[in-house]
């Protein structure tokens, strides 16, 4: 999965927005964070999809606990992207 694709959507963005500030949460504390701070509505199963894309694309990991599925942010390959990524300098700096 491409990661660029995977952080074009709004929706997926708060999600690792959420899982950077509280790692370890549940789909279903994820889904009341996303209602309370960002005023996101979606089902548990668009959500979960969303999940998924975020996992193929290696920007977080899941484990399951009990019954539940725990997920955990992952930025190494959005800091693969900043490392590589050319950095434009303005040559009246120099």
């Amino acid at each position: 999965m491409d990661v660029y694709r995977a952080i074009a959507d709004p929706t997926r963005r708060a999600i690792l927005d959420e899982l950077v500030d509280r790692s370890g949460q549940s789909l279903f504390e994820l889904c009341a964070r996303l209602t309370m701070k960002h005023g996101i509505n979606s089902s548990r199963q668009a959500i979960a999809q969303h999940l998924g894309v975020l996992e193929a694309a290696g920007l977080i990991r899941t484990r399951r606990v009990g019954r539940s599925k725990l997920h955990w942010y992952q930025g190494d390959p959005l800091k693969a992207i900043a490392e590589r990524w050319p950095i434009a300098t303005d040559e009246r700096d120099t």
